[in-house]
Parts: C-alpha cells; structure tokens; sequence
C-alpha cells in the first residue's frame, strides 16, 4: 500500500502532501470512495460544506478508525461557505460540519473563498483563530486568497493561515502567489490540479507520459509534487485512485520540470477569486 509523505505546517502539525479531494463527488457515492481511497494509502481527505458530502466522509473516516486505523493518522479538512461567513455563523457553520461528519474535533479547517465585497473574511477567520485556540481543529487556513487578501488578513489576525488552498496547475502556476506564500510560511494547496481534466490532452504532456510509461495525471501530479505543492486530486474510481497516489516512486528530470513550467498561460479552470461574493 503506498502512503504520501508528509509535509509539515507551520504550526508543526503534519499532512499528507498528496490527499484525496471530494469535490463534486456524488454524496450517495461519497463514503465508498472515501473508503477506497483509505484502502488505498490515503490519509488525508479534502471536503466542505459546499460539496454535500461530509456525512460520505464522516461515514468513512468513523469506519476506518472502528476498523483499526488510528485517527491521529487521518487528516480531514472542511471549509465555511460564502453565505455563512463572520463571526457567530462561522462558528454555527462549524459545528454544523462537525455534526455531519461525526468527529470529535478537525484537522484543518478553511474559508473556501475571501468573497471580498462581503467584508467579512478578517471575523470569519477571527472565529476560526477561535477553534483553533479551543483546541476544536488542528490548523486553520485559507483558500482562493490572492495576495492582497492575505495581507489584509494578516493584518487584522494573529496565526498565519497553515494552507492557502488555490487553482494550480501547469496551465495556472500562479508563480507570484506561491512566492507570496513561501514569504509568509503559509503552505500552497492545489485544487483542480489537473484543471479538471482539461490538461490531460496536453500534447507535451502527452509526450512526457509516454517517455515516463506513466499516466499524464501521474506526470501533472509528479509535477505538483517536485514544485513543493500539496495536492487533493479527485478521482472516481478504484484505479485512478490508485494511480493518483502511485506518484512517489519516479522523478521527473530538471529539463521536463522546466518543459511543464513552460506551460503556464494564465489560464483558469474556475472562477477567479475577485468574482466569488
């Protein structure tokens, strides 16, 4: 069984640097995928409220750890949705995450988007600063912050978010915001890490893959891996699942690396972070 290294946050609190994204996985099928995936290696499993899933991963994760699989050795994340960021509702949004999921406490928790003609990402964080001193969650962050959204957060909070969780891959490398992140100690997270699948057809993509005998997912995610990323792909189905985790037996060589570098143009496979309110 392969499992993923481990990277540690900024608060000494370890994560797998390859886990296992829920997005768009269909409730009903949500705890036998998470199961397969914990079968599989997995020890780190990406979810949030927006998804509708959390009771699929509670499920999943309750069986594991009744089954024998410590729960120090899970890591779960969730995130608060735009609608029930600031203060109390954060904190309501919280527990009704935690009801869902059935566990005792969290390992990371987020806000999914800065949504900022909102005004309220500085309280919302302010409540999850809250759960982490309680002892409710392990690690707090952040996802889809740009720069100037961390700067302000940090100026007006006292932790550094642990993760800023953002769209990356070859085609997006957001190379300035990761050297944001490296400044600051906050850890890049990638989601759409193979821009939804879009990038698997990538002609110099398709060439490395076939030089390697890997997958060209395999090849994105080696990429993601040697960047320094940590990375939640998505996959629904026992193989692919598999594969995605059987990344940590190959390299990929400086002159590739730099041919997938060569790739970034900009270009997103969701929203940009300015237009989510």
């Amino acid at each position: 069984m392969q499992l993923s290294p481990k990277y540690t946050l900024n608060n000494g609190v370890g994560i797998d640097v390859l886990g296992y994204g829920v997005y768009k996985v269909p409730a009903e099928d949500c705890a036998n995928l998470v199961a397969t995936a914990l079968d599989s290696g997995y020890r780190t499993v990406d979810t949030a409220a927006l998804y509708g899933n959390e009771e699929g991963v509670g499920t999943a994760i309750g069986n594991a750890v009744a089954a024998g699989t410590p729960r120090e050795e899970l890591f779960v994340t969730s995130k608060v949705w735009n609608t029930d960021q600031g203060y109390d509702a954060t904190l309501a949004a919280f527990d009704a995450s935690m009801e869902r999921l059935g566990l005792d406490y969290l390992d990371m928790y987020l806000i999914h988007w800065p949504c900022p003609a909102r005004e309220l990402f500085i309280p919302t964080y302010k409540a999850l600063e809250m759960l982490y001193r309680e002892g409710r969650v392990r690690a707090i962050g952040v996802s889809n912050f740009e720069a100037p959204h961390l700067h302000e957060l940090l100026a007006a909070t006292d932790v550094v978010p642990a993760v800023n969780q953002i769209e990356l891959h070859p085609w997006l490398a957001q190379t300035e915001l990761r050297a944001v992140h490296a400044g600051l100690g906050i850890a890049t997270q990638a989601w759409s890490p193979l821009a939804r699948g879009a990038i698997l057809n990538d002609p110099v993509l398709l060439e490395l893959a076939a030089r390697q005998g890997r997958s060209v997912a395999q090849i994105v995610l080696r990429w993601h891996v040697q960047s320094g990323h940590l990375v939640i792909p998505k996959a629904s189905s026992a193989e692919r699942i598999a594969a995605n985790l059987a990344v940590f037996d190959f390299s990929v060589s400086e002159t590739e690396m730099a041919a997938i570098d060569a790739l970034d143009r900009g270009q997103r496979s969701g929203s940009h972070p300015n237009e989510v309110n």
